[in-house]
Formats: structure tokens, C-alpha cells, sequence
């Protein structure tokens, strides 16, 4: 009997076990990968279908991939599957400034339309840090967010409208393209997040706004991390509307340092980083924010123009390259109530000196998404293992604080466990309930996100 890869186009099959390595797993590290039997990468709709249908009859596990950006492990290759590719379906295929919205294929980077839409004079919000590098099926079944998330949203907030193929093959439409729209039930939502369980998504209708001003910035130096909370919850508190509030604690300041000059106070314990599109102009905003920060002992320093913003926002991008030189890291994504921020950051100060590693804390203050990352060796298993506890005593401390176990970079192998202690017995047997609705043979990256069993951390 010939194999069923025989049934599909040759020229988008691949086995070479080289190719296959190189395709088996994302951005996240302690993630378990296994050996695929073959990367298939369709440039259609109807090569996805006739994919998963043959999948589907075979009994074939599918994991589908973007980028391969991801940091939970939700990309990673299972054991015989097919990696299911969909960078080749990367056409933007319309952009409608009358309707705002743009329609495009999963494999286009999300850099890549936020340019082309601003050449229409609109904007697309949502701008993970991966935005050069990541694609917007992946941040669809992600909900990625990003630095703007605190005025703008997460992904979900802008699509309208997906085309999704199902596990058997069959082809979904949901959602629409008008403004608004209420008939049905919302499975665009639904399959917001997903992380390619409930389906493959193969067009992605998403909204658009006007072209914003360009941003200002302001940026303040604080001598104790709870003087920097104080100041968040003071300017969202206030009427302020920034299009971004972003927090680095003394941890990752340092690995800037070392990265860059960038020229940080040496007495500095934390700083924040704001900007503000506003209309009329966005310095009233940044007046207000530095009357805050100073009431709080901060010392803030305003940009006078867009460039001097480019430059002071250097800051918060250096962050990720800075850590990637020291080794490995587990980046944490806990989401918390704006009043328990100070909290969350000083406890995750307390958790570093209790197990001994180097934990830096940035993320998006205005909304209580913080990034807790966890650097260690990887090749020192005393290293591995104590990085491995305190990643799990931060996801402990958010739940404890009210808050989530992420905001932004879904749940994939990494938290899946955890997922099961956050829902709770009714909410993961409605999970399970869904996914077996959607995909009763469990082919569809079986093992990530919802599992099959419970196994609690």
C-alpha cells in the first residue's frame, strides 16, 4: 500500500531528515520535540484540506507551524506527524480603507502588513516584539499581543472573520467583514488562541484603524520597583490613555547595561517607559505622567520629537537580544490586576534569591503583563533545574495573585499543565468537551494546550 504523502503534490512534501530536525520545534527551550515523518508546506486553502483530510483517515497527528516563533512549545513536532507549514500562504490579499480592514494569508508577517497598510494611510495595532519575524496566522492562534496592547488590544480584538479547515477537511468561514455582527456564536473567538487545535486557519479578516499620530515618549527613573507600581496604577488611574507602559526592573537594566550604554542612572532600581498618540497633542499626556512619576521620586525625561522617542524606546528593545547573549531563559508571562503589580514584582525579586537564578522582569505595566524571565545554562543541570522551579513559582504567584498564567504567548507543552490548575474540573471538561467536538480523532497537535488527562504541577 503507497504511503499517503503519494496522494498529495509532490513539490510541497518533504522527508529529508535534515529539513524535518530543523522544522521540529520554536523559540521555546525544556520543550519536548519528537520526530516528524514529513514537513508539508501547501500554498492553498485546498492543499491544507486534502492534507487533513487524508490526516484524518490515517490517523495522522498534524501540527501546524508559523514561524516558529512561539515560546510555549506549541509548534514542536510529535512523533510520526506531518508538520503542516503554512509560510508559502503569505499573499496580502486585499486592504480596504473604505470597509478598514485587510484580508490575508496566514504566512504574512506581521511587519510586513502594518507597512503595507500604512501606505494606505490605516494602521494595524497589534505589534508582538516578533513582529518582524512572526506571522499573523501564528499570532492568531497565539492572541499574541504586544507593546501597544495596553490602549489598542490583543489580536482577537481585531479580527473579524477567519477561514478555517477542520480536522476532517471541510472548510469553515466564521465571523465577517462588516463592523458589526452578531449572528451565531462567536467561533472567530473561539479559534483565537487555539494554537491549532480546534483547526487550521487559512484567511485571516482583520480590522483596521486610521493611521496614528506618531508617538511621543517619556521615560522615568525610580529608586525601588514600588515606587514604578505606584506610578502605573496612578497615571492609568488618572485619565491617561497611553499607547504604551512598559516596566524593566533593576535585573534586566543591568543586562542592558552591559549589553549597550544607553546611559541609565547608576542608582536607578527601575524605570519606565511611556508613549502616547494622543490627539490633541500627546505631551499633555506625557506632562500628566511626569507629575506622577515625580510625585513618586522619579526622575523622567520627556522626548521632544519622534526620533528622540525611537531612541529612548531602544531601551525596552534592547531587553531581548541583551538576554538571548547570557544563555537560555524561560520567559514567564503572567497577566495580574493592575493593583497586586507590585506584587507580582517584588515577588518574583524574592523568588530569584530563593533559587538562586537570575530572573529579570520587563513587560507591558499599563495592562499587568509581565515577563519574568528566567536565564540560566543550559548545559548545567543544577542550573536547569532550579530555573525549571522558579519558572513555576512565578506561574504559582500570579494565580495567587488573581491573575493568569499568560497574557500574550498562549500555552503550547510549556503550561499545560497549568492551564489545568487555572481552569479548574467544569471549565477543562468544557475544554475537552470542545476540542473532541472539533477534532474527535485527536489529530490536530495532539498534547498542547488542552490534554487528555489532568496532571497537575
Amino acid at each position: 500500500m503507497s504511503s499517503p504523502l503519494a496522494r498529495l503534490p509532490a513539490e510541497i512534501v518533504t522527508t529529508d531528515p535534515d529539513v524535518l530536525e530543523s522544522h521540529a520545534r520554536d523559540n521555546a527551550p525544556l520543550c519536548a520535540h519528537g520526530t516528524a515523518a514529513a514537513l508539508l508546506r501547501p500554498t492553498s486553502t485546498a492543499q491544507v484540506a486534502a492534507v487533513l483530510e487524508l490526516a484524518s483517515r490515517h490517523a495522522i497527528p498534524v501540527v501546524p507551524q508559523g514561524a516558529r516563533s512561539g515560546l510555549a512549545g506549541a509548534a514542536n513536532a510529535v512523533d510520526g506527524c506531518w508538520l503542516l507549514s503554512l509560510e508559502r500562504m503569505n499573499a496580502v490579499l486585499e486592504v480596504d480603507p473604505v470597509d478598514r480592514i485587510a484580508v490575508v494569508q496566514p504566512g504574512v508577517l506581521n511587519a510586513r502588513l502594518s507597512r503595507a497598510v500604512a501606505e494606505r494611510g490605516m494602521f494595524y495595532p497589534p505589534d508582538p516584539s516578533s513582529w518582524e519575524f512572526s506571522t499573523l496566522g501564528g499570532n492568531v492562534a497565539t492572541n499574541a499581543g504586544g507593546l501597544c496592547c495596553v490602549k489598542y488590544g490583543v489580536t482577537a480584538d481585531f479580527v473579524r472573520g477567519l477561514e478555517v479547515v477542520l480536522a476532517d477537511g471541510r472548510v469553515l468561514r466564521t465571523g465577517r467583514r462588516t463592523a458589526k455582527g452578531v449572528a451565531g456564536y462567536d467561533l472567530t473567538r473561539l479559534f483565537c488562541g487555539s494554537e491549532g487545535t480546534l483547526g487550521v486557519i487559512t484567511e485571516i479578516t482583520l480590522a483596521l484603524r486610521p493611521a496614528a499620530r506618531e508617538p511621543l515618549t517619556a521615560i522615568a527613573f525610580f529608586p525601588g520597583t514600588a515606587a514604578a507600581c505606584a506610578t502605573v496604577t496612578a497615571c492609568m488611574a488618572s485619565g491617561v490613555v497611553p499607547s504604551m507602559l512598559e516596566l524593566m526592573d533593576r535585573p534586566s537594566m543591568d543586562i542592558v547595561r552591559g549589553y549597550r550604554d544607553l546611559g541609565f542612572p547608576p542608582d536607578a532600581d527601575a524605570m519606565l517607559i511611556v508613549q502616547s498618540d494622543s490627539a490633541p497633542p500627546a505631551s499633555a499626556d506625557l506632562a500628566r505622567f511626569a507629575e506622577i512619576a515625580r510625585s513618586h521620586g522619579g526622575e523622567t525625561v520627556v522626548a521632544d520629537d519622534p526620533s528622540e522617542s525611537r531612541l529612548l524606546l531602544e531601551a525596552r528593545r534592547s531587553v531581548g537580544p541583551a538576554t538571548e547573549l547570557l544563555g537560555a531563559y524561560l520567559s514567564d508571562d503572567v497577566c495580574v490586576p493592575l493593583g497586586r503589580l507590585v506584587d507580582l514584582v517584588d515577588g518574583v525579586e524574592k523568588i530569584a534569591a530563593e533559587h538562586s537564578v537570575l530572573i529579570t522582569c520587563t513587560g507591558h505595566a499599563g495592562d499587568g503583563n509581565m515577563h519574568p524571565t528566567v536565564v540560566f545554562d543550559p548545559r548545567d543541570a543544577t542550573q536547569v533545574h532550579r530555573a525549571e522551579r522558579a519558572f513555576d513559582a512565578v506561574m504559582e504567584l500570579g494565580l495567587a495573585l488573581g491573575g493568569t498564567i499568560t497574557g500574550e504567548h498562549g500555552i503550547g507543552l510549556l503550561k499545560a499543565a497549568w492551564l489545568e490548575k487555572e481552569l479548574g474540573p467544569v471549565s477543562l471538561a468544557v475544554h475537552r468537551d470542545m476540542k473532541a467536538l472539533f477534532d474527535p480523532a485527536g489529530i490536530l497537535n495532539p498534547g498542547k494546550v488542552v490534554r487528555s488527562r489532568a496532571a497537575r504541577p
